[in-house]
């Protein structure tokens, strides 16, 4: 990168433009990706598969994605980062919209796939700009808003599709979000600032596994790769099957209803940028912890009989989920000191494996053992999670 090139401070109006233009990128993505997650139950009837299979619709792309952060990001390093996030929207929204129409189960499965596929484009270099463009004192809160505007695509995706399926259809739902997201990509075309940091370089695809295994000997790295796996899996395994166990009796509530209950998205697009706050004043290491182990007590509420608790465990686990993450997302970009865009992309293509793997995984508890089960599991993982948080806690700054 130009290290000559003057940050973005901020307070400033370009670092408002940056934070709307990545906030709609983030909302476009995360949309698409997880619209399908409160329709679940309705394709295990729709299309006669298991809760497990049904998972598929959401594992798939997030399986895909992970696998092209590896790709895309040293793509960035040449082709720039604003032309490979903005390709990433348009392709994913289209295919969105696409897919909302095909008949078949596995036609459906292909093109969210695909789907998974071109967003990919978006998180790790999105990473990546923040950490060349913003100053040091911005990235934290930068970060957060990011994450935030993640958290609204989220929460939008997921309670539109509901609402949308229970009055017209899933598909109608599915088609109002890719294109909800081609009109989040243009606001990003239309006010992302180009870079001035980043100075494009010749790839060499024999040096590519270079730039990622180096990372793997940096004493803190390998932990926040392992910290993204295990969050993202628990916690869209709590997502995951909700759905299913609110649906049922002693429940019975209505896919309006539960995809209402997915608001609680808010949480995270506040808890997300306060995080970044509170680990530029209180320090990354104390943060990390925090959350997680707050993350891991909601996970362990929603065990209640009773809804409002159950509501109350599912805010407070998103609560602390977006903080954890927030933080270690951020602290990937501080960590690495060069190949920052492989940096982030390992970290979240260990993020996406976690949403994958793990997120069809508690479908098998979930249908050993009910709601218990995928608690269990899920706090199995946190408890990991806190873990390596406490190992983190331990760890000799880097640089100041």
């Amino acid at each position: 990168m130009d290290e000559g090139a003057e940050r973005i401070r901020a307070g400033t109006p370009v670092f408002r433009r940056t934070a709307i233009a990545l906030a709609a990128a983030g909302f476009s993505t995360f949309a698409v990706l997880y619209a399908v997650q409160p329709l679940l139950p309705i394709f295990a009837d729709d299309f006669g598969v298991s809760p497990a299979a049904s998972s598929l619709a959401l594992s798939l792309p997030c399986g895909l994605l992970a696998v092209a952060l590896l790709v895309v990001s040293p793509l960035s390093e040449v082709l720039g980062r604003k032309p490979v996030m903005l390709a990433s929207l348009l392709a994913s929204a289209i295919l969105t919209i696409v897919a909302a129409w095909v008949p078949g189960w596995h036609g459906f499965l292909v093109l969210r796939a695909l789907a998974g596929l071109t967003a990919s484009g978006l998180p790790a270099v999105a990473m990546a700009y923040l950490a060349e463009e913003m100053d040091a004192e911005a990235i934290g809160l930068s970060m957060g808003l990011l994450v935030g505007g993640n958290a609204l695509g989220g929460m939008s995706g997921r309670l539109i599709s509901g609402v949308l399926a229970d009055h017209v259809s899933w598909r109608f739902g599915l088609a109002t979000i890719g294109a909800l997201a081609l009109a989040a990509a243009f606001a990003f075309w239309r006010w992302l600032p180009a870079s001035r940091g980043f100075v494009p370089r010749r790839l060499a695809w024999r040096d590519v596994p270079g730039s990622f295994g180096h990372h793997f000997r940096d004493a803190g790295l390998p932990w926040l790769f392992a910290d993204a796996f295990l969050l993202m899996g628990g916690f869209v395994c709590i997502y995951n099957y909700i759905g299913f166990r609110l649906l049922d009796p002693p429940f019975s509530l209505s896919q309006t209803v539960i995809g209402l209950i997915f608001s609680v998205y808010l949480a995270g697009m506040v808890s997300s940028p306060v995080a970044g706050e509170l680990s530029t004043r209180f320090g990354r290491r104390r943060v990390l912890w925090v959350a997680t182990l707050l993350a891991l007590a909601g996970i362990l509420m929603t065990l209640s009989q009773h809804l409002p608790v159950i509501v109350l465990g599912i805010v407070i686990a998103t609560i602390g989920f977006f903080g954890a993450h927030s933080v270690a997302s951020g602290w990937v970009g501080r960590r690495a000191l060069r190949d920052r865009a492989q940096a982030s992309s390992l970290y979240l293509c260990l993020y996406y494996l976690g949403s994958s793997v793990l997120g069809t995984a508690g479908g098998w508890f979930f249908a050993h053992a009910g709601w218990a089960g995928v608690v269990t599991f899920v706090g199995g993982l946190y408890g990991l999670a806190l873990a390596v948080a406490l190992r983190l806690s331990r760890l000799a700054p880097l640089r100041p």
